[in-house]
């Protein structure tokens, strides 16, 4: 299995109402999901009201400007809500990020391509490549519903543990792809996170390529 990048003379699968996603079989994602109460519900439904709007007026694909735009905008709103640390943040708990982990790592290379992933307090960032007879929101359910199987399990907690919309974006090329697993590797950081409250995995790939 290889990185695949966006063709934009390739279908383009779209699904999703008020969250919606953009898909192309067997390609690379950068994808973030959260835990159910990571957001307050009236933040989430103005946020998404006002990206509702912005997107029918910015039509996918993008262009490198319109992207920044949208990230300038939505994106970096969501991250500093995700960053102060709101809700329970189950993630912070090194067992539980680590059962976060073994959802996803036996099945590296052979189900999906990992390049990196973070398991923050209480969301998730990831750089992956799919294989092409899966689908992202097939994917989404396995890898929420056993790692939510896994966490019940070490926390003994009830009720809905991950969020039912996350956030995508294709990768186009290769230096989309430096940028996003830049981002990734320095999340931590931002958020201003000891070592014992984050868990970083990356590829040997990415972590060559950092390295240049």
């Amino acid at each position: 299995m290889e990185r695949r990048f966006f063709n934009p003379y390739e279908l383009i699968l779209r699904h999703g109402d008020r969250l919606p996603h953009w898909e192309q079989s067997g390609s690379t994602y950068f994808l973030t999901f959260r835990l159910a109460d990571s957001i307050p519900q009236s933040e989430l439904k103005r946020w998404k009201e006002e990206r509702d709007e912005w997107l029918s007026k910015h039509p996918e694909p993008w262009s490198d400007d319109v992207e920044t735009a949208y990230h300038r905008i939505f994106s970096a709103r969501v991250d500093r809500h995700l960053d102060a640390g709101m809700g329970t943040c189950l993630l912070r708990n090194r067992s539980v990020a680590e059962a976060f982990a073994e959802t996803l790592l036996p099945h590296h290379e052979i189900r999906f391509l990992l390049h990196s992933f973070v398991v923050m307090p209480n969301h998730i960032h990831m750089l992956v490549t799919l294989n092409p007879t899966d689908t992202l929101p097939e994917m989404l359910k396995i890898w929420k519903g056993a790692s939510a199987r896994k966490i019940g399990k070490i926390t003994s907690t009830r009720g809905k543990l991950w969020q039912r919309d996350y956030f995508d974006r294709l990768i186009r090329d290769e230096d989309h792809f430096f940028r996003v697993a830049r981002y990734i590797r320095a999340n931590p950081a931002k958020a201003r996170l000891s070592e014992e409250e984050y868990l970083l995995w990356e590829s040997e790939e990415v972590i060559r390529l950092l390295a240049t």
